[in-house]
């Protein structure tokens, strides 16, 4: 039987570490590759084309909704798991827009995690077993009702990543280097995405981003 080829994105080693050393108990699993935060994701998804990529969904730089976001779009056929310690709704909706294929707490038995990397490899949708269903149910009934498109949605991926950096404190001057653009280009991108969402100070974008799920709430 063909393995299930995965990689693992958790920015904190030991609990990378650990994952790895769960799945090395499950022949039919193979991990094969480990990313420490969500653009170490995307590249490894594109090079290495797994069946999953266990993604946890808080990460410095580039979130997990984001990296998913990005690797559904240039790998398509790659599924995303979503790691968690968040069991509220909103974390869920994100999740799913976001075009993960599975949810899981942190907090889950191995069996569930084995469970759901099964379960998103044969195409199916996943959630841990203390979320409710009715979550799906909302989801649908949220999409359906959504008569124009977030705020969030407007920002162009280059504007989602710039915004949760700003989020995370970092100064335009940073966030040129670490994402090789000008700081004229970076002060761009910022102006743009403040119009966009109406909010023109740092205190009112870190206020979005945690309503938006951008970064937790303890951040």
């Amino acid at each position: 039987m063909n393995k299930i080829r995965v990689i693992l994105a958790e920015d904190h080693t030991i609990v990378r570490k650990g994952l790895k050393a769960l799945l090395a108990a499950y022949p039919h699993i193979e991990v094969v590759g480990e990313a420490a935060d969500g653009r170490e994701a995307v590249q490894l998804a594109e090079a290495l084309r797994p069946h999953v990529v266990v993604m946890d969904i808080n990460m410095p730089g580039l979130n997990g909704l984001e990296a998913t976001d990005r690797i559904k779009r240039r790998c398509p056929e790659v599924n995303v798991l979503i790691l968690s310690m968040h069991a509220n709704e909103e974390y869920v909706l994100q999740v799913l827009r976001s075009g993960a294929s599975g949810y899981l707490l942190k907090d889950s038995a191995t069996e569930d995690l084995v469970a759901g990397i099964q379960a998103v490899t044969a195409g199916e949708a996943y959630l841990s077993p203390r979320i409710s269903k009715t979550v799906i149910a909302e989801y649908v009934r949220r999409t359906e009702a959504e008569a124009q498109r977030r705020p969030h949605e407007l920002l162009t991926p280059r504007e989602r990543e710039i915004l949760q950096l700003i989020a995370e404190g970092r100064t335009s001057k940073e966030i040129a280097s670490e994402l090789h653009l000008s700081i004229k280009t970076v002060e761009t991108h910022r102006a743009n995405l403040m119009d966009k969402l109406n909010i023109h100070n740092r205190a009112g974008l870190i206020r979005y981003a945690i309503r938006a799920g951008i970064i937790p709430p303890d951040q």
